[in-house]
């Protein structure tokens, strides 16, 4: 096989890839934790787009034939993998996310070696705009996994039934067997209404869309329900623990709590928290340390006051501490 014709293939495999992150990012804007990771998501899509067209300008160039399927391949893919994820915790989600990163990465990787081969400069340049912005995304997605590990906040928050995933990820660890036909059984029920969406086409998916809405409205109201009433008897415990010298009991009760932002500004690792103007809690949140800290005090300001630009802050102020922790420079 010609090297041309080899560059055609991968230039044809990169748009469809291509098309697949615009629209797994259009879907991830909705699940920004603040106003400026939504606009930075908004433009990463965008680029995709911009992307998507300079590849199949090139594809032109080369005597290949523009493929009219692939930007509708490309939507139908996102379409599946969001409702995979449905399925999944949110951290196997955004491990997907980072699997078609690494892919076009790899795969432009290879066509810049084939370009140089060829003596195809413009396909070179291009290969190489792929790679700076493939490697820009991996770097974020792994920043944004270690933010998830650390606690949170994360730049991107799980939908509800993420949420839930997750809660029984955790929660079933349990034998083999058991684990295994949950598994089945999610991948089955899944597969039913994947089947039932390329049957339907878009009437369905918008009907489909509806319902999960009104599933997560449902369940965001169940966890506040459920939140307070566990809160409540977390307080409770923590009390009589504290009360009989059980130390290590109240750590955990209070600890919950914290996990479910039930605290008081008292509690809170900020001094006078509820008295700081935005700016004053904004330079407070920087001199903050620790994951649970800056965790804890997210719960809080998102429960009481929920300021756009003192969540971004800590954001922000854990971000830097997840670049740290898995060894990205700023």
């Amino acid at each position: 096989m010609s090297h041309n014709t080899k560059i055609i293939n991968q230039l044809r495999a990169l748009v469809l890839l291509t098309q697949t992150e615009e629209q797994v990012a259009r879907t991830r804007i909705s699940q920004a934790r603040t106003d400026a990771v939504r606009r930075e998501l908004t433009q990463n899509a965008d680029n995709a787009a911009k992307r998507s067209l300079e590849i199949t300008e090139k594809l032109r160039t080369l005597g290949g034939v523009p493929d009219v399927v692939t930007p509708a391949i490309g939507k139908a893919s996102a379409l599946l993998k969001a409702t995979f994820e449905q399925a999944a915790p949110f951290e196997e989600a955004l491990f997907t996310d980072l699997q078609l990163e690494h892919q076009l990465l790899d795969r432009a990787t290879y066509l810049k070696v084939l370009a140089d081969q060829a003596k195809e400069t413009g396909v070179r340049q291009l290969a190489e705009k792929l790679i700076t912005a493939h490697k820009a995304t991996v770097e974020w997605l792994t920043v944004v996994l270690a933010e998830e590990a650390m606690g949170g906040p994360a730049a991107l928050v799980p939908t509800p039934l993420q949420k839930v995933a997750g809660g029984v990820a955790r929660a079933v660890n349990a034998p083999v067997r058991f684990v295994a036909n949950t598994v089945n059984s999610a991948v089955d029920t899944a597969q039913h209404a994947v089947d039932s969406v390329q049957r339907a086409g878009d009437e369905t998916s918008e009907r489909i869309g509806a319902v999960a809405n009104r599933a997560a409205a449902l369940t965001e109201a169940v966890r506040e329900t459920l939140t307070a009433g566990r809160g409540a008897s977390l307080r409770k415990a923590e009390t009589i623990a504290r009360r009989e010298g059980n130390t290590g009991a109240a750590k955990t009760a209070k600890t919950a709590r914290e996990e479910l932002g039930d605290v008081s500004a008292a509690e809170l690792p900020i001094k006078n928290y509820d008295d700081l103007s935005v700016s004053d809690a904004v330079k407070a949140i920087k001199g903050l340390t620790t994951p649970r800290d800056i965790h804890v005090v997210v719960h809080y300001e998102e429960s009481h006051k929920d300021r756009s630009s003192v969540v971004s802050a800590a954001q922000t102020q854990l971000a830097a501490l997840a670049k740290e922790a898995v060894g990205v420079s700023n």
